[in-house]
């Protein structure tokens, strides 16, 4: 019986076994380019007793990728039903499999030349040592490519360490201008709007609470109600120098989840470097919608003389872009769109 870590779901322990997803178009292409390869080193060994270069290269080839897919068909189904998180185990069944896969060939090969005549692929070996011989080829092989499997995985798991402990100390920090402007706001609400100042203290309440949540996805409507929030208090401050438009496609797919905090950081960052240096402040543009794969997020601030002069901190949108690569890979990206009065962030988040 298959036991599951508490707290780890399948997907997660799917991750950890070192071997790649065979069922996957590019595992399949390298399993086929290193099988050639193999094959062309084989077949120039061989040519230098026969002579006959590119007919053993054609035998040698159907037998080693008959082997190699044969190997990588059985492994796509086995991890499919079973993630093999051990990685002794995954080695294990990925020897046994290629393994058998050879032994397999080897002696369908031998049948039929057996039943050909003729002694194609085998040469002028016994069916013993012929058999032998593959399975050493094919555990000297297997050797070489599980090892660099097994290094490149913990180099991958390494690499996500580090991504994932960098967006985490970055989604912890609460800039300190707005941790202080929100205090100040509430202090000069408590005497004269005490009601203004009991909702501005809840709603910095939550903005703390999700800052330090752990997850690392939340609901759409649950980032756009935190980002809500987030406004109220800045409301409270820029009073009429702060108009906020919300366009929300009613269309957009129930229970779909982003990444934690993926869209108030973009709102703040347009308060801080658009509205707040503009006299007369302006208009911040929140615009969430559909796509053909999936959402698109559009945050939009005014561009004026002030905030053209400054370069302004590029941190949340360095933070927005790790987030959504360690999310979605190549999947989804981050724009920057300037035009002469209006700076809009844009990304797309695919679909589920």
């Amino acid at each position: 019986m298959r036991t599951t870590t508490p707290g780890r779901d399948v997907a997660t322990e799917s991750r950890d076994c070192f071997l790649p997803n065979f069922c996957t178009a590019r595992a399949v292409f390298l399993v086929v380019l290193i099988a050639e390869l193999l094959a062309c080193m084989l077949a120039l060994v061989s040519a230098t007793h026969t002579g006959n270069l590119w007919t053993d290269l054609g035998l040698i080839s159907l037998f080693v990728q008959w082997v190699a897919l044969g190997s990588a068909g059985a492994l796509c189904v086995i991890r499919r039903y079973r993630p093999l998180p051990d990685p002794r185990v995954a080695a294990m069944v990925g020897y046994g499999t290629t393994l058998g896969m050879a032994l397999g060939v080897s002696l369908l090969t031998l049948a039929i030349e057996r039943y050909a005549g003729a002694q194609a692929v085998s040469s002028e070996l016994s069916p013993t040592l012929f058999v032998l011989r593959n399975l050493a080829i094919t555990t000297i092989v297997a050797t070489i490519v599980f090892r660099y499997f097994y290094v490149h995985h913990q180099w991958a798991q390494n690499v996500e360490a580090e991504a994932r402990a960098r967006v985490q100390a970055l989604t912890a920090r609460i800039r300190p201008h707005f941790l202080f402007n929100s205090m100040n706001t509430i202090a000069s609400l408590t005497r004269t709007h005490p009601d203004q100042a009991e909702e501005a203290v809840h709603d910095l309440a939550d903005m703390f609470r999700a800052t330090l949540d752990k997850r690392e996805r939340i609901g759409l409507d649950e980032e756009i109600e935190i980002t809500r929030r987030y406004l109220a208090i800045e409301q409270l401050r820029l009073d009429e120098r702060l108009t906020i438009e919300w366009h929300i496609d009613e269309h957009l797919p129930r229970g779909i989840t982003v990444p934690a905090l993926v869209i108030q950081p973009l709102v703040e960052n347009a308060i801080y470097h658009g509205i707040e240096p503009l006299t007369q402040g302006g208009i911040v543009q929140i615009r969430i919608e559909g796509a053909p794969q999936g959402l698109r997020v559009l945050v939009s601030n005014p561009l004026g003389q002030e905030t053209r002069r400054s370069q302004g901190n590029h941190m949340a949108q360095d933070n927005i872009r790790q987030r959504l690569a360690l999310a979605y890979g190549e999947q989804s990206e981050l724009h920057i769109e300037q035009s002469e009065d209006t700076y809009t962030v844009c990304f797309t988040i695919p679909g589920e």
